[in-house]
């Protein structure tokens, strides 16, 4: 509580007290607050006298003010002999508008440290408030209140009591430790009683950070049946935290634990549970996800992801992130203006049915350094890169146990020039060296080494032009003509497996992922760019390129669409508009103009609502392991019915065999005391070790003591 009105007082009792009077504190101690009581203080009244008695009144409309501390009354006056000060309502004191005391009357001691405070109301960040009847002041740390009612809810002069409230004989309030301790406490809701505690503490609103329970939430599955988890959250330090949340049901014994850390350079947060359960009885069952980053001198960073669980159905069984494979990584990065380093370790763990895990590449080596000069001899930029990359698997036997490890040093010069027709030229000439070991597989060679010269010329010419109604057109043709030259292709195609073909690559002299790829022989490729914007908002761009060689290449797959000596055309566009629309798809067309591949997204975002989708579809792909083809649509919504229901849904459908995938819908009912939330999710797809589940959902939270500023949102008027 502020000392400003003592020493206010004190200064005033020596002079001739005028209307406004400005003194300085008297010295103040050691506390966090020491800074605010070492500034000037001001008293403000309509009157301010000093009787025969030597007793310093002020009177109408008294406001004291000190740093981010007020006070208001209606009259105060302030004996020093006895050290008795007297303040008549209503009285109203705040501190930096986190905290307000309100009272009828209060009688104090000179330091504001011990006193009573009659009709006495505590509001803690303009949200939570402490109602009784009167209230007593100790040690200038602790305020007991008497016959209390404290709630969030915003209170009616009606004599309609809140949605809840809690009753109790006694609260007191640590000023120093920022808790409220009640004694003989009941939860009422709508003024009926629902629990008793004979002793129960809360956090002080104000408090970010405190030891105690968090909201509790309802689930229930098909597979574990309706359970009770309630967090418990321990505060170690103000930098470090640990979260237990036990999860009860007739089917499982699960601990959740979360543990974070922040350092002076970094962070860390490790996180998962330990279960014992019915679906796969006698077994330790869970899952420990760690990340964190340390920044290290000389601009170094090192960052690490962790991800490992007991079985493949844990994740699914549990509803927690729905992954199929679970790839760890610990990584050393350093990122300046013409230098780039990177090198990790990845490990991957497969959870698909059709992987054995043995056979899959799970141990990753990888580093990359890239640097760039600015010669003044020839001009443009020249580029030097090294990489290295190893994966093993964990068998050793022949071709399904292959592993490989390649070493690449690459060197480029790029160059460009735009001349006074508008035309402009792009030139890079480059080249790679690879160097190869290859263990386990007969079918290849021990030790590869390839080179591959490599140049490139394209020519742009961009058009623009401006329409009446003040929109913009762009308009860019390009022609790229490249020539690459590989020695050696005998070397199997490990990382590569998998090929994109869009806008970011139509360029590329190498379509392939990964450097254990190259394309081979002379190209050509023909495109155009294409805008529109406006002033409002409206926008649409679209690309055309198709890629000619004078080779087919038989590594890419039968869906990447640059099989043959033509590819197929890629189409790509996208609109947005000022309404909130936007859409952007992606395709191939082969020769027939038939889709070989094609993607959609789209978007609107309103006021109130919003929704999201995408479509995707593909033919079969022997290469990718699809026998069937892909044709699937995600959708995403939300509605704000008001500014109290919040409803949410999503869905994933497979339209190529007629059957739902996923489905979710949640609903959100929030005011300023209290947020109600329920969700219902399925998942309709079974694998040997995860079968088909249903999850619901329930969680009810008392905004002001577990939710941070849900009252300064939903406040409610009364009627």
């Amino acid at each position: 509580m502020p000392r400003i009105l003592p020493a206010l007082m004190a200064s005033a009792l020596a002079v001739t007290a005028p209307a406004a009077l400005l003194a300085q504190t008297a010295p103040a101690p050691a506390t966090n607050q020491a800074t605010q009581q070492d500034e000037p203080a001001l008293l403000v009244a309509d009157k301010i006298f000093i009787t025969p008695e030597r007793v310093l009144v002020a009177e109408g409309n008294v406001e004291a003010f000190q740093g981010d501390a007020k006070v208001s009354a209606q009259r105060i006056t302030f004996d020093r002999e006895t050290g008795k000060l007297s303040l008549e309502g209503p009285i109203r004191i705040d501190q930096g508008g986190r905290t307000t005391l309100l009272a009828n009357s209060a009688e104090l001691d000179d330091g504001l440290q011990n006193g009573l405070l009659i009709g006495a109301r505590m509001v803690f960040d303009q949200q939570v408030q402490v109602a009784s009847v009167q209230a007593r002041r100790a040690s200038g740390r602790y305020t007991q209140f008497s016959k209390v009612a404290a709630t969030s809810c915003h209170v009616c002069a009606n004599g309609k009591p809140p949605l809840w409230q809690i009753r109790a004989r006694k609260v007191t309030h640590d000023q120093l430790e920022r808790q409220l301790y009640f004694e003989g406490a009941q939860l009422r809701v709508l003024d009926y009683p629902v629990f008793y505690f004979p002793y129960l503490r809360l956090p002080d609103p104000t408090l970010e950070r405190a030891t105690g329970f968090l909201a509790p939430s309802f689930r229930r599955t098909s597979q574990l049946g309706l359970g009770l988890q309630v967090p418990y959250f321990i505060k170690l330090g103000d930098n470090k935290d640990l979260t237990l949340t036990p999860f009860v049901s007739a089917s499982t014994r699960t601990l959740g634990y979360r543990y974070r850390q922040a350092f002076v350079n970094g962070r860390i947060q490790f996180e998962g549970a330990y279960t014992r359960d019915d679906v796969q009885r006698d077994q330790d069952r869970g899952y420990l996800f760690a990340n964190g980053f340390f920044n290290l001198r000389n601009d170094f960073r090192l960052t690490f992801d962790l991800k490992t669980t007991s079985d493949d159905a844990y994740l699914a069984d549990y509803g927690l992130p729905d992954l199929d494979r679970l790839r760890s990584e610990i990584a050393l990065t350093r990122i300046k203006r013409d230098t780039a380093f990177k090198t990790s370790l990845i490990h991957y763990k497969t959870l698909r049915d059709s992987e054995e895990q043995d056979e899959i590449p799970s141990r990753v080596f990888d580093l990359n350094y890239e640097k760039r000069f600015f010669p003044n001899t020839v001009g443009g930029e020249m580029r030097l890169a090294f990489v290295a990359h190893a994966h093993e698997r964990t068998s050793d036997e022949n071709v399904v146990g292959r592993d490989i490890a390649r070493a690449t040093f690459d060197a480029e010069w790029l160059r460009s020039w735009t001349f006074a027709s508008g035309l402009r030229a792009d030139a890079r000439i480059g080249a790679a060296i690879d160097t190869f070991n290859i263990r386990n597989d007969d079918a290849f060679p021990s030790n590869v080494t390839r080179t591959t010269p490599r140049a490139a010329l394209t020519l742009r010419y961009p058009m623009t032009r401006r329409e009446q109604t003040g929109a913009t057109q762009f308009l860019e043709p390009i022609v790229q003509f490249g020539w690459t030259d590989v020695s050696d292709t005998d070397v199997p195609i490990d990382e590569s497996t998998f090929q994109e073909f869009d806008q970011g690559n139509l360029l590329s002299l190498s379509r392939f992922p990964a450097e254990d790829q190259r394309e081979d022989g002379a190209t050509a490729v023909v495109g155009v760019n294409w805008a529109r914007y406006k002033s409002n908002g409206w926008q649409a761009l679209a690309t055309i390129g198709q890629v000619f060689r004078a080779d087919a290449d038989p590594n890419f797959n039968l869906t990447s669409g640059l099989q043959g000596t033509k590819s197929d055309l890629l189409v790509a566009g996208q609109i947005k508009t000022a309404n909130g629309w936007s859409l952007a798809g992606r395709g191939l067309l082969d020769s027939d103009f038939s889709f070989t591949r094609a993607e959609l997204r789209g978007a609107w975002t309103g006021e109130n609502s919003a929704i999201s989708g995408s479509y995707v579809w593909q033919e079969p792909d022997p290469a990718e392991n699809l026998d069937e083809e892909v044709s699937e649509i995600w959708l995403r919504g939300r509605h704000q019915i008001d500014q109290n229901w919040l409803t949410r849904a999503s869905a994933r459908y497979d339209l190529a065999n007629s059957e739902p995938i996923r489905l979710g819908l949640g609903v959100t009912y929030q005011n300023e005391c209290v947020q109600f939330n329920m969700s219902v999710n399925r998942r309709f797809t079974s694998t040997t070790t995860i079968e088909p589940s249903t999850e619901f959902g329930f969680t009810v939270t008392l905004t002001g003591y577990a939710v941070e500023g849900g009252g300064k949102t939903y406040k409610r008027k009364c009627s």
